[in-house]
This record gives structure tokens, sequence and C-alpha cells, in this order.
């Protein structure tokens, strides 16, 4: 069973989640919350498997609830997916540096919207190639602060490609047939790239992959042919 918390100051908003949710056999909302503050409490206390944070919220809001959960050993099973009213907020991308797991729109339909909780309940990253494109055009040109480790040189040759495949969007099946492996030997990689890096998702392990320049754009021209294609630079 999955268990979800509902972060949304908006009671309108979290009923038509719960309304979605509660329709499915495999899915619990454990709980809601109409603020950061009570949702940190309420995540403290039900240990959900996703919570779905507005990343806009009186009091404490999406991008500090989620640095909160990230930074609580105790809420290392917990992972976080903002919901944003738009295609690419300005505050996406620090939400994602302070360990969101992905993020949702909230037009986004029924049947995407289930399956995304169904991803982020596995741990894997809610990140479409055009939102990717969009994150990179507009915030992967800015270098990493001078005091930031990447770890790239702990990676194994294998680590590096995995890691590339997984910020082109691949997932571990996906990974596993290009590389020829199996999809456990492509976890395997995948995981132990992600505790070399310390990055807590596959979300973080994306963005980290760009910031650090293992992966580059090769164009910056999100919606034409031109479409950043990712490549490991030589």
């Amino acid at each position: 069973m999955i268990r979800v918390l509902l972060v949304d100051d908006q009671p309108l908003i979290r009923s038509g989640f719960r309304a979605l949710l509660d329709l499915e056999d495999d899915i619990e909302v454990v709980a809601e919350a109409a603020d950061g503050s009570e949702g940190l409490e309420l995540a403290r206390e039900h240990l959900p498997d996703v919570a779905l944070v507005d990343i806009q919220m009186p009091v404490v809001d999406g991008i500090e609830l989620t640095r909160r959960i990230a930074a609580d050993p105790d809420l290392s099973g917990v992972h976080v997916v903002i919901l944003t009213n738009y295609g690419l907020d300005e505050y996406v991308f620090n939400a994602l540096r302070a360990g969101a797991a992905g993020f949702l729109v909230k037009d986004i339909v029924p049947e995407d919207f289930l399956h995304a909780v169904r991803v982020a309940a596995r741990g894997d990253a809610l990140l479409a190639p055009s939102i990717t494109r969009k994150l990179i055009n507009r915030y992967v040109s800015q270098p990493l602060p001078a005091d930031t480790g990447t770890g790239l040189e702990e990676l194994t040759s294998r680590e590096r490609e995995a890691v590339v495949l997984v910020a082109q969007g691949l997932s571990n099946d996906e990974v596993a047939g290009r590389l020829v492996i199996s999809p456990l030997t492509a976890k395997t990689h995948i995981n132990r790239a992600m505790a070399k890096l310390r990055a807590r998702d596959r979300a973080q392990l994306v963005v980290l992959a760009y910031e650090s320049g293992l992966v580059a754009p090769r164009s910056l021209d999100i919606d034409g042919p031109g479409a950043p294609v990712p490549h490991v630079p030589t």
C-alpha cells in the first residue's frame, strides 16, 4: 500500500487529489495539512511513502518543508513531490536541490497523476524530458558553488554511464538494455552512484549530472529539433 500525505493550503485542491487517490486499491491518503509546518508534523507521525507538497504555502513553504524532510534521517523514506500551477515555476529547481523527488503541474490529467504517485513511491524521478530540457536551459548554466564537491572522481566507468542514461530520463530497465546488463545490476550501479554523489534520489542525480558537467546539453533550443540531447563531454 502506498501511503500519501497531502500538503496544500487550498482545501479544494486537497479534496480533489484525495478523491482520485481514494479510488485506487494500492494508495491510501494518510493525512492532510494546510501548511508546511503541519505537514512536517504529520510526516513524522505517519511516515508516508509520498508527500505531495504545494510549493507556495503560508507559515512554511514547500521548499523549506522539503529541506526539513530531507534533513531528517527518520524521514528518509518519504519522497517529496512538489505541486505547482506552472510548467516551470522559478522555485522548482530550488525544490529539487532541497531534496524533492520531482514535481507535478496541478492541471495534470488523472491517469498521469496516479502514475506519478506510483513512480515517486518506488524512488524514481518525476522529470519528463520536456521539463528536464527546460530545467537545463534555464538553470544548469549556473555554476556549482565553489565549495561543492561533486564526487564524480569516485564513480566507476559503469556508474558514470548509468548516471548519464538516468539523466536522459531512462528507467532502470532501459539503462540495463543500453548497457547490456541485468536490471538488478543497473539498479546497483545507479544506487552506488547516488550514494557516492550524496544524491537523495534520482531527481537530484539528474540535476547533479548536468550541473557537474558529466552530462551537457548540445543545444539550448528547447522547442525545436535542436532540443538539448545529453552527451558525455569529451
